[in-house]
This record gives C-alpha cells, sequence and structure tokens, in this order.
C-alpha cells in the first residue's frame, strides 16, 4: 500500500448508475470494497471514489447532504499528464452523461497565462471535476 492516499467519498442517489458513470470514464471498481451500499471506484494507485448510496452516507455524516445538482461543495481537481488526456476524460464524462461547465474566461486567461490548460465536469450527481494539464518546470 502507498504511504499516503486518499479516498473520496461522494453521496450518490443510484449507486448503479454513478457507478457506470465512473467506468464510462475508464475507472476501475475495486469488487472487494463494493457492495450494495458503495462502490470503490480507482482512480490510480493512489486516489479512489467511494460512492455511497445516500442512506449509508449520512451514517458517516452527521451534517445534511449538499444538494450538488444546485450548489458546488467542492471541486475535484484531478493533473494529467497532457491536454489530450484532459480532453479525453471530459469528452467522456459528456458522452456517459454528464455536463461541462463552462468557465468564465477571465479564469481561462488566468490559466493560460502560467501555461495551464483545464476544463470542467459534473457528474450525474452533481460533483464538480476540474481535470487539468500544466507543465511543471524541470529543476
Amino acid at each position: 500500500m502507498a504511504t499516503k492516499m486518499i479516498f473520496l467519498n461522494l453521496p450518490v442517489d443510484d449507486l448503479d448508475r454513478a457507478r457506470g458513470f465512473y467506468e464510462a470514464l475508464d475507472w476501475s471498481v475495486n469488487p472487494d470494497f463494493t457492495d450494495e451500499n458503495a462502490a470503490c471506484v480507482v482512480v490510480d494507485d493512489n486516489i479512489c471514489l467511494m460512492l455511497l448510496a445516500k442512506d449509508f452516507y449520512t451514517t458517516f455524516a452527521e451534517r445534511p447532504i449538499a444538494d450538488t445538482l444546485t450548489y458546488s461543495s467542492a471541486a475535484y481537481a484531478l493533473a494529467l499528464p497532457s491536454r489530450d488526456a484532459v480532453d479525453d476524460l471530459t469528452d467522456a464524462a459528456v458522452k456517459a452523461g454528464g455536463t461541462e461547465e463552462v468557465v468564465k474566461n477571465d479564469r481561462r486567461a488566468q490559466e493560460a497565462e502560467i501555461g495551464m490548460y483545464g476544463r470542467t465536469f459534473i457528474d450525474l450527481d452533481g460533483h464538480q471535476w476540474e481535470p487539468f494539464h500544466m507543465p511543471y518546470p524541470q529543476a
């Protein structure tokens, strides 16, 4: 096991539908941590999504679940190795039923100034993803 991993716990309305969406992004499901309440989606070796049926999610949180279809509660930025990878992931998300969110031109202009390229998509449950590519300076 890696020394550090991140698990994003995302409440979802329909577990099978959400699982299918993320599988359409070419992310795999770990069956060892998947059942009728949750699905473990493996983004890479150190990042997993725990898709949790909303009733099950409430056993982990005392506060009400945010209405992410109406309000933004978080933005999950995901660094990718190329502009093409950003486009491929976003296009796959839209094809799987997600929506691309158009970002204000001034933000994109600021990103371009530092050599960053990104797009934004919203999954079926309103969770906001921000795949991006930014070439890192070589030391």
